[in-house]
């Protein structure tokens, strides 16, 4: 039945992004509005705090499925004077309300679990009770890979948080299941510890979910992965000198910029240039879906003194910290001027950096004044 409603997702072999969200928020919303009922009405007849709270967790569920469509629709919106860079980060926003909605029941419920336990009270136990808690969680790890299997085909951490979100949900309903068992075999009333526990890994969930939002919504460094693909695009171009102050921002799944500084021959026209900075632009939009600006640094390599002093200061950076790495470099009479990035982990300050390379330069290559740009990058 899932692959039916992929294949009317596709569009030219391809699926469509808003198509795959609206389908995981429909399907998700008519699973967890029937796991809420079925447990809501167990809980009542049973009088099972933790039953009651799980069925509230369902409701949750659906209101983040509800969020969910919502946020796929506005996310697919195009770009317009007051949003240039588009509608996609609308996505996080929804996955961010939901981690809110999550995080308020499970607070909610921890003080209901804490009631129960110091007013305990028995769970009206019953066959159906069990066959519906079975059943939600058959059904909890149904939803699960259908949420994670459309969310590796459109690369969605919307979706993948709601895949761990329903695994989660198995291991909460396993556990109400688990204490309605132990009181029916011992007598035991464990049902407000239960709840508790339940309570207490709804609230880290939601909380762990809150804070993976925020760092997208606030621009997250780009992953290991990502720069690697753009580092190799950027390699295999070997008439360019080098390249530095790799740059990415995200505004959404599908919508990713970047910026470069591009190192070339000096001597080369200003249309020869353009050529290639064109063609490495064009690369990334079409092999790796960012668009990219390139900045282009000339650099003088047929200068020999250039040649010497870059030589030197390079054995100089790496005496002082092998970890600095310098770009830029450039010589104006007695100026020697560059980039110096610094790791997020220094193990000394900028000031001490620049006090040591001024001794060292003055010791090895004379009477040279210094100008440092510190670069501090935390992809290191």
């Amino acid at each position: 039945m899932l692959n039916f409603f992929l294949n009317r997702s596709k569009k030219n072999g391809v699926y469509e992004r808003t198509a795959i969200g609206k389908l995981a928020g429909s399907l998700g919303l008519l699973s967890n509005l029937l796991l809420f009922a079925g447990k809501f009405i167990i809980g009542l007849s049973a009088q099972s705090v933790s039953i009651m709270a799980d069925a509230i967790n369902s409701l949750s569920d659906t209101a983040s499925s509800i969020l969910t469509l919502i946020g796929f629709r506005i996310s697919a919106k195009p770009a317009d004077s007051e949003h240039p860079y588009g509608h996609e980060r609308f996505e996080a926003i929804s996955g961010f309300v939901v981690s809110l909605i999550i995080t308020f029941v499970g607070g909610q419920f921890l003080i209901s679990s804490v009631q129960r336990i110091m007013e305990p009270t028995s769970i009206r136990l019953s066959p159906l009770l069990f066959i519906v808690l079975v059943l939600s969680i058959l059904i909890k790890i149904w939803q699960g890979a259908m949420y994670r299997k459309l969310a590796n085909l459109i690369g969605s951490q919307t979706l993948k948080a709601s895949g761990q979100d329903s695994l989660n949900d198995v291991y909460t309903t396993g556990a109400v299941l688990f204490s309605a068992t132990i009181e029916w075999l011992t007598g035991l009333r464990i049902d407000g510890f239960v709840g508790c526990l339940i309570a207490l890994y709804i609230l880290i969930s939601g909380i762990k979910m809150i804070r993976s939002f925020i760092n997208e919504l606030l621009g997250a460094r780009p992953t290991q992965e990502e720069v690697a693909a753009m580092e190799q695009r950027l390699d295999h171009y070997p008439t360019i000198l080098g390249y530095h102050d790799l740059l990415v921002h995200n505004y959404g799944p599908k919508n990713r910029f970047a910026s470069v500084h591009i190192e070339v021959d000096e001597t080369w026209s200003l249309r020869e240039a353009h050529e290639v900075i064109d063609a490495i632009e064009q690369d990334f939009r079409q092999s790796l879906k960012v668009d990219l600006v390139c900045h282009l640094d000339p650099v003088p390599i047929q200068d020999q003194q250039y040649r010497h002093l870059k030589k030197e200061v390079s054995k100089i950076i790496r005496f002082v910290d092998p970890q600095l790495r310098m770009h830029d470099f450039q010589v104006k009479g007695d100026l020697l001027a560059f980039d110096l990035v610094i790791p997020a982990k220094s193990a000394y300050s900028d000031q001490e950096i620049e006090e040591m390379l001024k001794q060292k330069i003055e010791e090895t290559l004379g009477d040279y004044e210094l100008k440092l740009a510190f670069d501090h990058s935390y992809l290191l």
